[in-house]
């Protein structure tokens, strides 16, 4: 059975990033479509939007590279990320005083590209996300430096259950908890933690439909590939799931649902409307699943969303947030059929 990471592991981790994370806040949204539409539900917004880099990757990154020996880190590190883990890597490379590179896509946003090579690192392009991450095997086998990965592993888990752990001490009596999917170390570590403090708090998975990595994975009952992604949320661009990431999740996540792009337009809308918040479309799939596949079954009950980053540029914001309004002014959504997957926890 795959280790997942303890308490004890995850509050050792919450000591050794404190001073080099923030503690980030959470909110209580009460207005707008939340008021209009979820009226009995308690909804609160972890906003990770707000932590160093923009993201919550930061904490997996600081808890990868805290773990290497002075050897390591003189060889540097390498990263394959669509934009926020390479950020979080260069900015933890320059913080440990080692070089790094990262491998990003030639889609990756400019902006994000550009933030990597103010931090310090050597961007490197490649066509896709698939050639991306063997290239960035390569370095490591060529160049001997560590891989940083994006998603997966028991550190980059420890980082991202820290999240889970302050959450449920602001939030006291949390009914479920509602997090985006990626590659899933994000939805892993935070649900061990969850799980673990509150084991009747539901824990709920979400993905883009055309980056269903994890979601096809539960289905199968093991670690699926993606032939082809295509989504507007860039950075839950993941083209596979993992070993250790996937059976974390499998322990303790609840379900995992998919939303559509126009979902995750629509929710941007409301998120910068409402809360008055720039979230990058991941940062949106949650509110897309509490307004979508996930209303009845969150209704009357006290949720948290994890509203995990803002690293966009002002141009593709101005862009996603049209179609959102082009969305709801059309009277609603074209959605896929709903479907979800669940399993025993």
């Amino acid at each position: 059975m795959t280790a997942y990471p303890s308490l004890t592991e995850i509050h050792a981790t919450a000591r050794r990033l404190h001073g080099n994370v923030l503690h980030t806040p959470v909110w209580r949204w009460q207005t707008g479509i939340v008021e209009q539409h979820c009226p009995d539900t308690e909804v609160w917004l972890k906003l990770e939007l707000f932590q160093k880099t923009g993201t919550f990757k930061l904490r997996g990154a600081l808890n990868c590279i805290a773990a290497l020996d002075e050897a390591a880190r003189q060889r540097g590190v390498v990263a394959v990320s669509a934009g926020n883990h390479a950020m979080a890597a260069a900015y933890t490379a320059r913080l440990a005083g080692c070089s790094a590179k990262v491998v990003m896509p030639a889609h990756a946003n400019p902006a994000r590209v550009a933030a990597c090579r103010e931090y310090g690192a050597e961007v490197v392009l490649k066509p896709d996300m698939h050639q991306a991450f063997a290239h960035g095997d390569l370095i490591v086998r060529e160049e001997g430096r560590t891989m940083l990965h994006p998603y997966d592993g028991p550190l980059t888990a420890q980082g991202t259950a820290t999240i889970g752990l302050e959450l449920m001490a602001q939030v006291p009596g949390l009914d479920a908890v509602v997090v985006p999917v990626g590659g899933g170390g994000l939805c892993a570590g935070i649900a061990a933690a969850v799980r673990q403090i509150n084991p009747d708090c539901a824990v709920y998975g979400v993905e883009p439909y055309g980056a269903d990595a994890l979601y096809r994975s539960m289905a199968a009952g093991a670690p699926a590939t993606l032939a082809h992604i295509d989504t507007v949320a860039d950075s839950l661009g993941a083209p596979y799931a993992m070993e250790y990431s996937f059976n974390v999740c499998r322990r303790f996540v609840s379900e995992v649902v998919r939303v559509s792009d126009d979902a995750i337009c629509l929710a941007m809308l409301h998120l910068f409307r409402d809360a008055k918040l720039v979230a990058e479309p991941a940062a949106a799939v949650a509110t897309a699943a509490l307004l979508g596949p996930l209303r009845e079954r969150l209704r009357g009950k006290r949720v948290a969303l994890l509203v995990c980053g803002s690293n966009i540029d002002p141009p593709r914001f101005a862009e996603l947030l049209a179609r959102g309004a082009r969305v709801r002014d059309s009277g609603g959504l074209h959605e896929h059929p709903s479907g979800s997957v669940q399993w025993q926890t």
